[in-house]
């Protein structure tokens, strides 16, 4: 998960030719530290802020959405423009990275279905169902903090239609963001696997962003993936943090749920504050040698680092074609 459309937004007001992303400093990505952290695949967070709920949020989603398609145009030697996890491997050997898109927060889709529809045709893979607000079919994390209330008893009719649907066009569904409630209600809902894009363990950091020991165990069953995220504030629930910290929260997941439920989650570019040794995307191999350096093996690492994330598509793939197929025929062959 990284948020660089967005920087792309507040920076330049989405205008690409004013910058170079060889050359950008200003943001923890660019092409050179793709390259060096051996950024094989990527989903770029299209992300519009809760302020635009019930104005302008679908419109600029689609202008996010644009950023992502702009970019792999403009930079093709090194971003892939990818849909699948077919793509993802395609990418993988051109030495391109797959570029993926994400939505962060269900208030993107003006609680239409014909907009989610859409998003997906233009290449969207994931929703993030809430942000830091509660949409009128979900609740989000905030709900948990006592800091918003709640409005739908986590998931309405319509949400529960949604996870149908988002099941049936093969589009991953993410809770990163959500409420407790909205995240068990999905885990018995959903045929398809789940995600969380970018969250990190509770019982490291008691952050309400972060997930709980029995819905990590949930996970498990469902074989989905928590991709931890790299947020000091959800990392240590502190204002600093280090990479051996971000470590300890795979190995809490691990230890509980299994290594095969881990994820690389970053949320570089949507965050002010990233752990030491952590400070932008070049730094990734630096996790993967403290993880290897704790006693993970060869296999743990790589399911971590992409064949988890990888058979999750697969599975959510496999759902929609058939889904799809029993709707369409009732019948498959």
């Amino acid at each position: 998960h990284n948020d660089l459309p967005w920087q792309m937004r507040q920076l330049f007001n989405n205008e690409l030719e004013k910058m170079d992303l060889n050359t950008l400093e200003k943001t923890h990505t660019n092409i050179p530290k793709i390259k060096a952290g051996r950024l094989s695949a990527q989903f770029w967070a299209a992300y519009v802020p809760c302020e635009s709920q019930y104005k302008d949020a679908v419109m600029k989603t689609v202008e996010q959405i644009d950023v992502v398609h702009r970019l792999c145009h403009l930079y093709p030697n090194d971003l892939m423009f990818a849909t699948s996890s077919d793509d993802i491997l395609s990418a993988f050997k051109q030495n391109k990275t797959a570029s993926l898109i994400g939505v962060e927060g269900g208030h993107s889709i003006d609680s239409s279905l014909g907009t989610l529809r859409m998003f997906y045709n233009l290449g969207v893979r994931y929703l993030t169902l809430t942000h830091s607000c509660n949409t009128p079919w979900a609740d989000n994390w905030l709900v948990d903090t006592g800091k918003d209330t709640s409005e739908n008893n986590g998931l309405s009719d319509f949400g529960k239609e949604l996870i149908r649907e988002m099941n049936r066009l093969g589009m991953l569904i993410d809770l990163a963001h959500v409420s407790e409630k909205v995240m068990n209600l999905v885990l018995e809902l959903s045929i398809a696997p789940v995600i969380f894009s970018h969250s990190s363990a509770y019982e490291v950091c008691k952050s309400k962003r972060n997930v709980p020991d029995d819905v990590l165990k949930k996970v498990a069953l469902k074989k989905g993936i928590v991709m931890v995220n790299f947020y000091n504030d959800y990392v240590t629930c502190q204002k600093t943090a280090n990479l051996s910290n971000v470590a300890d929260h795979f190995d809490h997941i691990k230890k509980v749920a299994g290594h095969e439920i881990i994820g690389f989650g970053g949320d570089y570019d949507g965050v002010s504050r990233v752990p030491e040794g952590l400070e932008d995307v070049s730094k990734y191999p630096d996790l993967v040698a403290e993880l290897l350096r704790r006693g993970w093996t060869d296999t743990e690492v790589k399911a971590a680092l992409g064949d988890n994330l990888l058979r999750v598509f697969r599975e959510v793939e496999k759902v929609s074609m058939l889904t799809s197929c029993f709707s369409i025929t009732k019948h498959c062959h």
